[in-house]
């Protein structure tokens, strides 16, 4: 199953990026389809492991449990375990310094459903979380850089 993969560019350096996206428990106060988050387990260096979200995924609100994979300050990877709402999910985010010290972010996600969704709804949905999302770590990203 094919994955979407979008990017954008910000002003903010990766590690300012890595710290708003590594701060998890945050999303509820600005990633506007995060619903809830409850951080279930940390990992090293205080980073969460495991956590349950609540997200609106346009379509339906939805419920799981992911689990991380983190490479600071490059960006990290997550798991969802298998629910009654998904057969799969996984995703990344890639931080690339740019040359004048910005940063690309690039944002991949695949999800299957596991309820009845036609393909090009699937997909539309995907397109539409991943680009919400660029866009709102963008913006809080040079938000937070900007009060550094």
């Amino acid at each position: 199953m094919e994955r979407t993969v979008r990017s954008i560019e910000t002003s903010a350096s990766p590690e300012q990026v890595f710290a708003v996206a590594s701060d998890i428990a945050s999303y509820p106060n600005w990633a506007s389809a995060v619903k809830d988050v409850e951080v279930l387990e940390l990992g090293d260096g205080g980073l969460p492991a495991r956590v349950r979200m609540h997200v609106d995924i346009m379509i339906r609100q939805i419920s799981y449990e992911l689990t991380y994979t983190w490479d600071p300050p490059s960006g990290f990877e997550w798991t969802a375990e298998p629910n009654d709402d998904l057969n799969s999910l996984d995703g990344r985010y890639e931080f690339n310094e740019l040359e004048d010290g910005g940063t690309e972010i690039v944002y991949a996600l695949r999800v299957e459903p596991a309820f009845s969704l036609p393909g090009f709804l699937r997909k539309q949905a995907e397109k539409q979380i991943v680009g919400t999302a660029l866009r709102e770590l963008k913006r809080q990203a040079e938000a937070a850089a900007a009060e550094a």
